[in-house]
């Protein structure tokens, strides 16, 4: 494995991407033309609902998205920037002691942040992803939608990883599609682990590793350059595990009364992110803990006000180096954080 390292340029240990700056002056008006292309591009709102949102008419919206076209702040993404978000990124960096944070714009704290969480993870993705990589993957909605906002591009020896096994029937979507659709993007290979997230038995996942080929997947899990995950959060209905039909509600009552906040990868942990003690540990297809805290750089991307402490959690269990979230999800955590932080 290690050779591997040797033979190629793989990115950096902490590959950064800094955020755009065009010289424009930080005005108001700049402010609510980026929130107005935000909303538009990627919210995919009508500039009328763009209008009655920021108090002006449809015409300002439409001059203010023409403006933004002109000055070369919209492409495919936002090149623009908020000054608000970058003093929120510095103030969730130092409370968590991360080595960068992206926050996404949200028009309304009651909207669903993937989309703009999305966004701004296939942004930052297209920027640092190079020839020679290994990339371990999760799944889950969050990451599913980033693949819209990924720039296609061709890359030698690149390679995409699944960390956690998949589902065996798939209903509007299959979330563990991710990690191949990500590989073909960039015209690399794609790894599944090709057994259910979840077993029945410890025998069946001992025959599965040993005797049915995936020892070999969960190898090349051990030497990657990078991993992308989001959480789940145990308290909801609507995260992956429970949606799909892995957990039910006596999974969910057990789970939560050894203090389970969320999970990573179908392990759950605390709100001092150490993993509860919970037998459903030995049934999960998927690379451990331990092995993603030791890669070089960690992509957590999730954000909505039921995950914030699942997130909480999540900044002690693998220290993220990189990490993408919306808005108020943001400002939750740090509200979270202090709270915290007075009951010691």
């Amino acid at each position: 494995m290690a050779d591997r390292r040797k033979r190629t340029n793989g990115a950096p240990a902490n590959p950064q991407k800094a955020p755009a700056n065009f010289g424009q002056p930080d005005t108001k008006i700049s402010r609510m033309r980026m929130r107005a292309a935000w909303m538009y591009y990627i919210e995919q709102m009508t500039q009328n609902e763009i209008a009655e949102i920021l108090g002006v008419g449809r015409v300002t919206i439409v001059r203010m998205l023409a403006e933004a076209r002109a000055r070369n702040e919209v492409k495919i993404g936002i090149q623009g920037y908020l000054s608000d978000l970058i003093s929120l990124e510095r103030q969730v960096e130092k409370q968590f002691g991360l080595e960068r944070v992206i926050i996404a714009p949200l028009s309304h704290p009651d909207n669903d942040p993937i989309p703009s969480i999305a966004a701004a993870t296939g942004d930052y993705l297209s920027g640092v992803v190079a020839n020679g990589m290994r990339v371990g993957v999760g799944w889950g909605r969050t990451l599913l939608n980033t693949l819209s906002y990924l720039e296609a591009k061709a890359l030698e020896d690149f390679t995409v990883i699944s960390l956690l096994g998949g589902i065996s029937q798939p209903r509007r979507f299959n979330p563990a599609e991710f990690a191949w659709q990500f590989a073909q993007l960039f015209q690399g290979d794609g790894y599944l682990i090709p057994a259910p997230a979840m077993v029945d038995s410890i025998e069946t996942k001992t025959a599965l590793i040993e005797r049915c080929g995936l020892r070999n997947v969960f190898e090349m899990a051990e030497d990657v350059d990078l991993v992308l995950l989001s959480v789940g959060a145990i308290e909801t209905a609507s995260s992956t595990p429970y949606h799909i039909g892995f957990l039910n509600a006596g999974h969910q009552a057990s789970l939560a009364e050894r203090g389970a906040v969320g999970d990573l990868l179908f392990h759950f942990y605390n709100k001092e992110g150490k993993l509860v003690d919970h037998p459903i540990h030995d049934l999960v297809m998927s690379v451990g803990i331990d092995t993603v805290q030791r890669v070089p750089v960690r992509v957590l991307t999730s954000g909505g006000k039921e995950k914030v402490r699942a997130l909480y959690g999540a900044m002690a269990l693998i220290r993220p180096t990189v990490f993408i979230t919306d808005e108020e999800s943001a400002r939750r955590l740090l509200v979270l954080a202090q709270q915290e932080q007075q009951k010691r």
